[in-house]
């Protein structure tokens, strides 16, 4: 098999060839797949690499509903086009199961969570919109508080776990207090979300297919990773498809142009989010590097870490033509990507930091990894990058 036009392949199959430049955010996502959303600006930067849109035209879509953060895949928040509201919440509805179990041993019965529910709907009434505080001072003794247990478990009251089942069954859904997707400060409202019409069979056939649209090709425990299927389930899913075995267990879908598709000449470069589809959407980071890169050491890393037995990268990542070739992290005090690449950088790279550097400068502040992450927190990555690059 031949891994350059692989991974070239791959890239394609996710709009970073240029494809898409110009396109709608919700064009994007339905036809590259849905942006993982922790708070950081990976659904960002998703849309400025295959597209190049700016920020303010991805919160105008937001706010129009045209694109929008869901529960979806393993329960997981992704940026979701809207022609795929249904299925992704359809997909992702018994995720929540979880958190009813964790209640229940602390005492919380199923009736009870259904109780607050309701008292949630009718707080919200037909169009209203609280944060969690406001829910929680409207709703009063409705909300149970779980003590040192709860919290110990990740469950202080049981608020949160309601909330959750409320998204899930597409009942409510949580807008973003300044229209941002890089923030976590969230209120809630009422929502009337689509049907598939389709049954749960159903529905994980048509997760699957577009997964292998997505990717272009993966096999059954790439296809796994991401749906949270089990193996018997995902396989049930796949033989639906018409999908072509590649050799390695990789299948790609049999309408696909891959036998005559060519690789690039010249290289192509993306500064994209350490969670981007191209990465996260399979999470087999070794088959983007190459041999020598896999034992490539991390910087700042422990002793013997390596690049090649890392699950998911601790920086963002610079790709070319679905190689990666570099990390990346932004630094806001002073404006700038501090970079390496792991040989010499040609002008295609540094064309693309300064692209990408002056995207997040002018529109958006920051390159958080998750909603956690800050300047200060960051910067070992930041030291540890600069000396690399020295």
């Amino acid at each position: 098999m031949d891994l350059d036009k692989l991974r070239a392949w791959w890239w394609h199959r996710q709009g970073l060839d240029g494809a898409f430049t110009g396109a709608a955010p919700a064009e994007v996502l339905a036809r590259t797949g849905w942006a993982r959303s922790v708070g950081g600006v990976n659904p960002y930067l998703t849309l400025f690499s295959r597209a190049g849109a700016g920020r303010e035209a991805v919160d105008a879509d937001v706010a129009a509903v045209e694109i929008h953060e869901l529960p979806a895949a393993r329960g997981c928040t992704y940026v979701v086009p809207a022609a795929d509201y249904a299925l992704a919440l359809q997909v992702g509805r018994h995720a929540t199961e979880a958190d009813v179990r964790t209640l229940a041993k602390l005492g919380v019965e199923r009736a009870e969570l259904t109780k607050l529910a309701d008292a949630v709907l009718e707080v919200l009434g037909a169009d209203r919109a609280l944060d969690p505080l406001a829910l929680r001072e409207e709703l009063g003794e409705a909300v149970r508080h779980l003590g040192e247990d709860g919290r110990r478990r990740g469950q202080s009251t049981t608020l949160p776990a309601v909330l959750g089942m409320l998204q899930a069954a597409g009942e409510i859904r949580r807008v973003p207090v300044d229209g941002r997707l890089d923030r976590q400060r969230y209120a809630y409202r009422r929502w009337s979300a689509p049907s598939t019409g389709l049954d749960d069979a159903a529905a994980r056939v048509e997760l699957a297919r577009r997964y292998f649209d997505w990717t272009g090709a993966a096999t059954l425990a790439h296809f796994r990773w991401f749906s949270g299927f089990g193996a018997a389930v995902a396989r049930q899913a796949m033989a639906a498809l018409d999908l072509v075995d590649l050799g390695g267990g990789l299948f790609r879908p049999a309408d696909s142009s891959y036998d005559s598709f060519e690789r690039a000449p010249a290289p192509r470069i993306s500064l994209l989010a350490g969670i981007d589809g191209l990465l996260l959407l399979r999470r087999d980071l070794g088959t983007l590097l190459d041999a020598p890169d896999m034992i490539r050491p991390l910087p700042g890393g422990r002793t013997g870490e390596r690049l090649g037995t890392l699950a998911d990268l601790p920086d963002h990542a610079i790709v070319d033509r679905g190689r990666l070739i570099g990390l990346w992290q932004f630094d806001p005090g002073e404006g700038e990507v501090v970079w390496w690449t792991f040989g010499p950088a040609g002008d295609a790279v540094h064309e693309a930091v300064a692209r990408t550097e002056e995207y997040l400068r002018t529109q958006v502040g920051d390159a958080r990894s998750f909603s956690l992450d800050s300047p200060k927190s960051r910067a070992p990555r930041l030291a540890a990058l600069r000396a690399a690059a020295r």
